[in-house]
């Protein structure tokens, strides 16, 4: 398998060949794994939170507990979009811009394997959003 700096190495004209392909679907098929644990910890974690009788305690377990819910509910969330990504992969269409078609690039890949948008499509969107927010 391709470690990440001969992805990176490797020439334009091998965009998403075999090895590439393959090279993201171990990723994100680990990150899946990865992230099924993180919650089956988190569940475990909340579930044995004791309430303490001191108030700061009380407000303190509060606030670690908000935040666990939070990591969770990401985590959730994150969890269909690498099943997207992984099926993707199998249609031919990962690493493409779901809007323009055009490659989105291992780096962009490597830092988000999620990413249906090249960065360009995305910076365009969210320059649009701007544009409503601002008016």
């Amino acid at each position: 398998m391709l470690t990440e700096e001969e992805l990176l190495a490797a020439p334009e004209e091998e965009y998403m060949n075999e090895e590439q392909v393959e090279f993201f679907r171990h990723l994100l098929t680990e990150m899946a794994e990865d992230i099924r644990q993180q919650i089956d910890t988190s569940r475990k974690e909340l579930q044995n939170m004791q309430y303490e009788a001191d108030e700061l305690d009380k407000a303190a377990l509060e606030e670690e507990r908000r935040l666990q819910l939070r990591f969770l509910d990401r985590q959730s969330k994150l969890l269909p979009k690498i099943g997207e990504a992984i099926k993707r992969l199998d249609s031919g269409e990962f690493g493409y811009c779901a809007v323009t078609g055009e490659p989105i690039g291992i780096r962009r890949l490597l830092a988000r394997p999620t990413a249906t948008l090249c960065a360009e499509e995305k910076m365009r969107q969210e320059r649009k959003e701007q544009n409503y927010r601002d008016d």
